[in-house]
């Protein structure tokens, strides 16, 4: 979907071999990832699309929860950053932040996810 995706599963993530140093195989990466949709306006068409049109998740702030969460960093739990600061911190005004939670599987994610992409992305 050319798509930016931060994860430290994969090969391309800077901690990618420390993770694999420290993280327990039998659980893999987890559930935590980001997405850059570039600008704040993308970052809220996205979530709104996620939580109103497919149930993907939920918008929070905290993303502790056992449902899937989503928030956009730039302005919630980094907005006390200036924009200087967040760009050093590698945070980008549509950086998505996911806490991908326990029901549905992998498919019923990935289907409601390019549901809401397509419909109020492209």
């Amino acid at each position: 979907m050319g798509l930016k995706v931060i994860y430290p599963g994969l090969e391309d993530h800077p901690d990618h071999n420390l993770s694999n140093s420290i993280f327990n195989k039998e659980y893999g990466y987890g559930g935590m990832l980001c997405l850059d949709m570039e600008t704040e306006v993308k970052a809220n068409k996205l979530m709104n699309g996620l939580q109103n049109l497919t149930r993907f998740g939920l918008m929070a702030v905290s993303l502790g929860y056992h449902e899937t969460l989503m928030s956009c960093s730039g302005n919630s739990t980094s907005s006390e950053l200036n924009e200087k600061e967040q760009t050093l911190a590698g945070i980008s005004p549509g950086l998505v932040r996911m806490s991908i939670g326990y029901t549905g599987t992998l498919e019923q994610r990935w289907g409601q996810f390019q549901k809401a992409y397509l419909k109020f992305i492209i």
